[in-house]
């Protein structure tokens, strides 16, 4: 009786135009859920001067456990990057994680094995917060204008793209602001040491 009485798990329309979204509970206050499809990003941890660079992006439809797939996503990110992760480190949704190396993964909040270098590294995790704010507000993440979910793919792979483009214009700015302060100079220089004729 009670196996007949249990709910069956159905998928819920929540769009009529995009029928693959779905539903995030955040646990917030201001903003219980989110709707959309989950993105994973990567970004270097170490500080940078001219912002953070992202190193690999991806769309997760079907709202997976994030735990799940950062196996797949550190996979991933060394093979397009050619380079081995050393460490990662990661929120409290990725509790109960499957990678190869577990002890190279750190979590926000961990007290055990944190020390030196790991635990300022650590300190630095929220840095990709703003990241992802820029990402929703100046790369339009937060809102999906390409229909289906290969476009929820290919938005999110621009949106990242845009992001690494913002940050080499921006390096390109300062660099010829400072070229130009450089030449200027120069040519005030040279006309205080020009003789008056």
């Amino acid at each position: 009786m009670r196996g007949s009485q249990q709910q069956r798990q159905r998928r819920k329309l929540y769009s009529f135009h995009a029928p693959q979204v779905e539903y995030t509970r955040k646990g917030k206050a201001a903003a219980p859920y989110e709707f959309g499809v989950k993105a994973s990003i990567v970004t270097t941890n170490g500080r940078a001067p001219g912002g953070h660079f992202v190193l690999h992006a991806r769309a997760l439809p079907s709202n997976p456990y994030d735990g799940h797939t950062l196996g797949t996503i550190i996979e991933a990110t060394e093979t397009l990057t050619g380079c081995a992760i050393e460490r990662a480190y990661v929120d409290k949704g990725y509790r109960g994680h499957r990678t190869d190396r577990p002890r190279r993964v750190f979590i926000s909040g961990q007290k055990r094995g944190v020390f030196g270098v790991i635990e300022r590294e650590l300190r630095r995790r929220s840095a990709i917060e703003p990241i992802i704010g820029h990402m929703k507000s100046d790369g339009h993440l937060g809102r999906w204008h390409l229909k289906g979910s290969e476009g929820d793919a290919i938005n999110v792979i621009l949106t990242a793209a845009g992001h690494n483009l913002r940050r080499v214009l921006a390096w390109l700015r300062d660099l010829l602001t400072s070229i130009l302060i450089i030449l200027w100079q120069a040519g005030v220089r040279s006309q205080a040491l020009k003789p008056p004729s």
